[in-house]
C-alpha cells in the first residue's frame, strides 16, 4: 500500500528522533526568600544525576566516567568529581535547584537511603526514560513509574505533607518515546490520524503524571517541552555540523503543540520553553545564535570512530574520543547534551518567566 505524503512525512520526522537523547545534598541557601524550599525532578538524562547504574563498559554509564563529571579547567576542581550527570559539569535541575535558593540539584532515589528524604528533596529521573518503554531499555523507569516511586514513599510518610506544601516539581521528557525501539516506530500505522494520535498519546501521558503529582500534594510543577532535536550534534554530524535537521524540529514542535494545549490553562503549571532557548542559541542561519559559543552544532567530546561514545577507552585504556579545549565555549557536550555552559545559558533565558510563575500564588 502506498502511503500518503503526509504519513511518509511524518514517518520520516520519527525517524529523525531517534536517539534524541535528557549526587550530592541540596540545602536552601541562606538568606533565601523563596518559598518554595524543596524539589522533585522527574525524567530522562537531561535531568538524572545518578539513577542510572555504573555497569563498567557500557555506553549507557558512559556519565560515571572521565570526562564526564567536572571538567577539568580553571574554573573547577583540579580533579573531576563523577556524579552520574549527562553533562561535564552542571546540568538543567542544578540550575533550576538555585533558583529556588538550593545549591544543587536533589539527590538520586538510587543513591538514598531507605526510609530517607533530604529535605532539598529527591530527584527519581533516568537516563533514557520516556512516557512509553523503549524496547532497548526495558530495565529503565517510565514516567508514570518514576511518579509511582514518589507516591510510594509519600504514601509511607518518607517524604512528609508540610514538605510538599513548599515543593517544586520538574518533569523532562526529552524524546526517548520517538526513537527507534520505541512504540512509534514498533507500530505499523496506515494513516496519518495514527501518528499524530502516538504524538497525542505522549502528551496525554505527561499530562496524567502531572495531574499524580499535583494529586499527591506538590503545589507547582514545570515541564519542558522537546528541545529542537534537530540541531543535536547527532543530526548535524551528516552535514559536518553546519546545519539542523529540519524535519526532526518539525517533529518536535508537533510534540510542543500538544503539550501546550493539555497544559497551557492548567493551574499551578508552567512549560518551559526549551525549543525557543535552544534554538535562539543555536540558530544556523547567517547572524543568528548566541556568539557566547562557537561551533554551536559541533559536540565538544566526539567518538574518533562511528558508533562510538564520548569517554569510550579501548581494552588497553587508549582513548577513543576527542575533547575540545574549552567546553564552556561550546554549547554541546557530546552527541545529545548541552555543556555546564549550555545549560547556563538555557536557563538564564528561561528564568524571568520561571521565577514569574513561582511568585504567582498557588490556585488552591
Amino acid at each position: 500500500m502506498k502511503l500518503p505524503p503526509a504519513v511518509v512525512c511524518l514517518l520520516l520526522v520519527l525517524v529523525f528522533f531517534d536517539a534524541a537523547r535528557v549526587e550530592g545534598r541540596g540545602t536552601p541557601a541562606r538568606g533565601s526568600r523563596n518559598q518554595w524550599s524543596s524539589m522533585f525532578v522527574f525524567g530522562d538524562d537531561f535531568v538524572d544525576n545518578g539513577n542510572r547504574p555504573n555497569i563498567t563498559g557500557e555506553k549507557t554509564s558512559r556519565q560515571w566516567s572521565y570526562p564526564y563529571g567536572s571538567y577539568l579547567n580553571s574554573h573547577y576542581p583540579t580533579s573531576p568529581v563523577l556524579t552520574g550527570r549527562f553533562s561535564n559539569y552542571r546540568m538543567q535541575s542544578d540550575f533550576i535547584a538555585r533558583m529556588l535558593g538550593l545549591h544543587e540539584a536533589p539527590p538520586a532515589y538510587a543513591l538514598t537511603s531507605d526510609q530517607s528524604c533530604d529535605s532539598s528533596g529527591m530527584t527519581f529521573a533516568s537516563g533514557g526514560a520516556g512516557v512509553f518503554k523503549v524496547t532497548a531499555k526495558r530495565k529503565v523507569p517510565t514516567l508514570a513509574a518514576q511518579v509511582q516511586a514518589f507516591k510510594s514513599l509519600v504514601n509511607d510518610g518518607v517524604i512528609p505533607t508540610r514538605q510538599l506544601h513548599h515543593s517544586v516539581a520538574l518533569i523532562a521528557i526529552s524524546g526517548n518515546d520517538y526513537m527507534s525501539g520505541s512504540d512509534a516506530n514498533n507500530g505499523f500505522y496506515s494513516s496519518f490520524d495514527d501518528l499524530d494520535t502516538y504524538v497525542g498519546n505522549v502528551a496525554t501521558e505527561i499530562l496524567d503524571n502531572v495531574a499524580q503529582l499535583q494529586k499527591l500534594g506538590v503545589r507547582k510543577v514545570l515541564v519542558n517541552n522537546l528541545h529542537p532535536i534537530g540541531c543535536m550534534p547527532l543530526h548535524t554530524s551528516s552535514s559536518n555540523y553546519t546545519t539542523c535537521d529540519l524535519l526532526g524540529n518539525y517533529g518536535a514542535s508537533v510534540h510542543n503543540k500538544y503539550l501546550k494545549q493539555m497544559l497551557e490553562d492548567r493551574d499551578n503549571v508552567h512549560i518551559l520553553d526549551l525549543y525557543t532557548a535552544f534554538t535562539d542559541i543555536v540558530n544556523h542561519a547567517p547572524g543568528g545564535g548566541s556568539k557566547d559559543f562557537k561551533l554551536n552544532l559541533t559536540p565538544c567530546c566526539e567518538s574518533t570512530y562511528d558508533g562510538g561514545y564520548c569517554g569510550e577507552r579501548s581494552h588497553s585504556g587508549k582513548r577513543l574520543y576527542e575533547l575540545c579545549g574549552n567546553p564552556d565555549k561550546m554549547f554541546y557536550w557530546d552527541q545529545t547534551h548541552p555543556t555546564d555552559a549550555g545549560w547556563e545559558a538555557v536557563m538564564k533565558a528561561l528564568q524571568q518567566p520561571l521565577m514569574e510563575f513561582l511568585d504567582e500564588e498557588y490556585v488552591a
